[in-house]
Order: structure tokens, then C-alpha cells, then sequence
């Protein structure tokens, strides 16, 4: 590759080169190389795309295509190529080296184009890509929450609200709140994919082509299901980008949440699951410890998936119609964002797959009487008490309970008719741990049947991520 001084894609209009410093600030090479599989996938489809038109013969065509190829297979085997370039960018890149090897018919590739209209083209290539990549990996982590909810189906745990017993529910009913997050976050990441499934090629600097390009054909080639209403917007429009990071955003905010979610269990205090070795580590001093380090760095790094989406937020908000140097700032954020938030995917699906629960400390907590106070209220309810009375009824009962260091399901039929003659000897069987889960039958409860419902469809929704596997 030649000297950054030789070969630029726009020295004509300069007297000097540019100062060495501010040309290593401007350079993109060193993150957009990442594009260049589109690159030259653009490339091709251009240059058969002059082809038709005739600015290229058929000839010519072929030269270039072969260049390309060759291009390609020395980029897989060379690395020193591409580390020391010193070229501008990804197009400089190419359009160098196309020159190198065919002298002026390789100058011929840049007629009726802009970078502005390439980098935007292979931005959306690779946000599609990258969101079917991602989807996959989310199939994947649902799966595994899925197995654990079959595999350990029917395990009631303490169900909690402000950190605090509420009532008793399925673990497999927990597990599974989780996998609907999830799955939607599945949904939009495909979502944005589709928004950025329309080829700016053809779009030129901001005006259009001025040849007769066929840009439906150029959009097929590539992939897209179609192509750009407005050449202006085209080269300028980073919506699809700014989609893509906030589906990563509320993605890394659920893994975030789950990960709070097994720290906490994993803790002495809650002790509900057994930590995997795989995805712990030990401490340099503590011999005793196994920290639950996978899920402490997916929820520290979800913070660099939200920055991500502000950044860009920030390049895109002051910034005039057109094509502005200031989108070149649109990739690096992106691009660590993708290759983090599939990070934290991969590792969460590990994880969640080789841990183990503790069902006994589970059920322990998911026996705690306290959690029944609503069953009491909904019995007094079933016999014609008003829910308020009730409510109000039961909040004295566990009081007392509290004074006499007993329970609600302890205390005497007398003491309870004390509180309401609504009270029958029923209600010790009607209040227990699995008659309030039975009773959440409803779509959407915490029953066994409910659950068991909501296992099977997931199964059948997941589907719908993993076929873009």
C-alpha cells in the first residue's frame, strides 16, 4: 500500500498534503477495516452494475472482479497487509490496491460514486448481520432459561416485591419473566435490522447518480429488499444504527437485571443457587470464596451498551441535513456495543445453563406463612367479605401473630373468628403454599398448569429468533 501522502481519493484541489498529525486523526482505517467484506461486496456489485450501463467493458469487468478476489484472499491470509496500511479508510483501502494490480481500469471503479452512499450502504450490511447474529444469540438464551424452567418445574420459591416476601410462586414461573424480556428484546433487535434493509447505493454524494445505474438490481445483489427514497436522506440517516443500539440498550438492561438477580442468589443470605465453576472465580486471598464474577461484569458492562446509544445520540442530534464528517463517529460505538452485548449473551446462556438450584433452601422460603396473607384475605373475600375489610381484617391477624410469635395459619379457629366470624375450619386448607398456587390459574399466573402453558408456547415463539440462525 502506498504512503498516506500518494493515492488520496480527493488530492486533486490541494497545493500540500495534509499535516501528518491531523491525517492519523482523520483516519478510519483502523475500526472501519472491519468493513470490508461489504466493501468488496459493494464493489462487485458495482462493477457489473457499470458493466450494464457500458462505462465498463466486459473486460474491464472481469479484471476488476478478479482483483477483487484476489483483494480478498490475500486480506484472509496477510494481516500484516491490513495492519500496516496506511490507507484513509476501508474504500481508500480497496481503491488503492485496485490500482496497484490494473493501473486506470482499477481508477474506473469510483465512477458515479461517493463514500458518503458506501459507508452508509455497508454500515446497514453490517447492522443486518450483526442484529441476525445477535437474535441468534438471544434464541440461544432463552433456550437455556426455558430448559431450567422444565428442569426444575414445579419448585415454588418465595416470590418477591421491594426486596421483600410477597407471595409464593413457581421458580419456573421466575425464569420464565425473564425469557419474556428477552424474547421481546429478540423482537426488536430484528426489528431494527428490518429498518435498515434499504440500499442507499446509488444515492452519490447527496444527489443521486448521474448514470442510469439500475439501483433495484444493485440493492439484490446486495441483499436488500429495497432501496432508499431520498438521496439526501440516504448518505445522512443513521435511525437504523440508533435502533440497533437502543434494542442492544434494553437488552443489556435485562441482563443487567437478571445478573443483579443471581448475585443476590447466589449470596449466603438467599442461598438459592450453587454457582457454576465454569463462570466463577476465587479470590487471590480468601480461600473460601467463589465470586460470582460472570454475572458482576455482564451487569457492569451493561453500562457501556447504554453510553453506546448517547454517544451516538449525541454525533446525530446537532447536526445539519447531508452527509456530515461527524458520522464517522457513528461505527466504533456500535461496533463495541455489538461484539459486547454478544459477549454478555453467550456468557449469560452458559451461565444460566450450568447452574444449579437449591430446591430445598427454595422451598424454605417458599413456605414462609407470611407469604399467605393474601390467600387469608381472598377466603374471607370467597365468603362474601369485602376485599378492604379483609385486607384490613388480615393485617390484624398478622400482627397478633407477630405479638405471639406464631403465624396466620397457627393461630387457633378462635382467635381468627375473633377477628371474623367468616372464618370456618376450611380455612386451614384452604390456605396453604399449594393452594395459592393453584389458585393463580389465569393466563400469565404462577400455576402449575399456567406455567406449564406458558413453557410450551415459549418453545413455539422462540422459533421465530432461531430460524434467523
Amino acid at each position: 500500500m502506498s504512503d498516506s501522502s500518494d493515492n488520496k481519493m480527493w488530492g486533486g484541489r490541494f497545493e500540500r498534503s495534509p499535516d501528518s498529525s491531523f491525517y492519523e486523526f482523520q483516519r478510519s482505517w483502523r475500526f472501519d477495516r472491519r468493513l470490508l467484506p461489504y466493501e468488496l461486496a459493494l464493489d462487485r456489485a458495482w462493477a457489473k452494475g457499470l458493466e450494464r450501463v457500458g462505462l465498463l467493458t466486459g473486460d474491464e469487468c472481469s479484471q476488476i472482479l478478479r482483483a477483487l478476489d484476489g483483494i480478498e484472499r490475500r486480506a484472509k491470509s496477510d494481516a500484516a497487509w491490513l495492519d500496516n496500511s496506511k490507507a484513509e479508510d476501508v474504500h481508500h483501502f480497496v481503491e488503492v490496491a485496485l490500482i496497484e494490480v490494473l493501473g486506470p481500469v482499477g481508477a474506473k471503479l469510483h465512477t458515479g460514486r461517493s463514500r458518503n452512499e458506501m459507508v452508509a450502504t455497508e454500515f446497514r450490511m453490517f447492522v443486518k448481520d450483526a442484529a441476525r447474529s445477535m437474535a441468534s444469540g438471544v434464541a440461544a438464551l432463552v433456550e437455556a432459561v426455558a430448559r431450567q424452567a422444565d428442569r426444575n418445574f414445579g419448585v415454588p420459591m418465595a416470590g418477591m416485591t421491594h426486596m421483600q416476601h410477597a407471595q409464593p410462586i413457581l421458580l419456573s414461573h421466575f425464569l420464565l419473566a425473564h425469557a419474556e424480556a428477552f424474547l421481546r428484546d429478540g423482537v426488536r433487535i430484528l426489528d431494527a435490522a428490518a429498518r435498515a434493509d434499504v440500499c442507499p447505493l446509488g444515492s452519490g454524494a447527496l444527489a443521486g447518480c448521474a448514470f442510469p445505474i439500475d439501483r433495484a438490481a444493485l440493492a439484490r445483489e446486495l441483499g436488500f429488499s429495497g432501496i432508499t427514497a431520498n438521496s439526501l436522506d440516504a448518505v445522512s440517516d443513521r435511525d437504523f444504527a440508533l435502533e440497533y443500539l437502543f434494542s442492544l440498550s434494553v437488552l443489556a438492561t435485562h441482563l443487567s437485571r437478571l445478573s443483579e438477580d443471581f448475585v443476590l442468589f447466589a449470596s449466603t443470605e438467599f442461598g438459592y443457587v450453587l454457582l457454576p465453576d465454569e463462570f466463577s472465580t476465587g479470590s487471590s486471598l480468601m480461600p473460601q470464596k467463589k465470586n460470582p464474577d460472570a454475572w458482576e461484569l455482564i451487569r457492569g458492562k451493561s453500562g457501556r451498551i447504554a453510553s453506546a446509544l448517547v454517544s451516538l445520540l449525541m454525533t446525530m442530534k446537532g447536526l445539519p441535513t447531508s452527509y456530515q464528517r461527524d458520522l464517522q463517529e457513528d461505527k466504533e460505538p456500535l461496533f463495541d456495543a455489538h461484539d459486547e452485548a454478544l459477549g454478555m449473551v453467550r456468557v449469560a446462556a452458559g451461565a444460566i445453563a450450568a447452574t444449579k438450584f437449591n430446591e430445598a433452601k427454595l422451598r424454605t422460603g417458599a413456605t414462609n406463612p407470611a407469604l399467605l396473607a393474601t390467600e387469608a384475605a381472598d377466603y374471607l373475600v370467597a365468603r362474601g367479605v369485602p376485599f378492604r375489610e379483609a385486607h384490613e381484617i388480615v393485617g390484624r391477624i398478622v400482627r397478633e401473630a407477630e405479638r405471639s410469635c406464631t403465624s396466620i395459619i397457627e393461630l387457633p379457629l378462635d382467635a381468627l373468628k375473633k377477628h371474623s366470624p367468616a372464618f370456618g375450619a376450611d380455612y386451614f386448607k384452604e390456605v396453604t403454599l399449594d393452594a395459592s398456587l393453584a389458585r393463580k390459574s389465569m393466563p400469565g399466573g404462577t400455576s402449575i398448569a399456567s406455567v406449564r402453558a406458558a413453557l410450551d408456547q415459549l418453545h413455539a415463539r422462540v422459533g421465530a429468533l432461531e430460524a434467523v440462525r
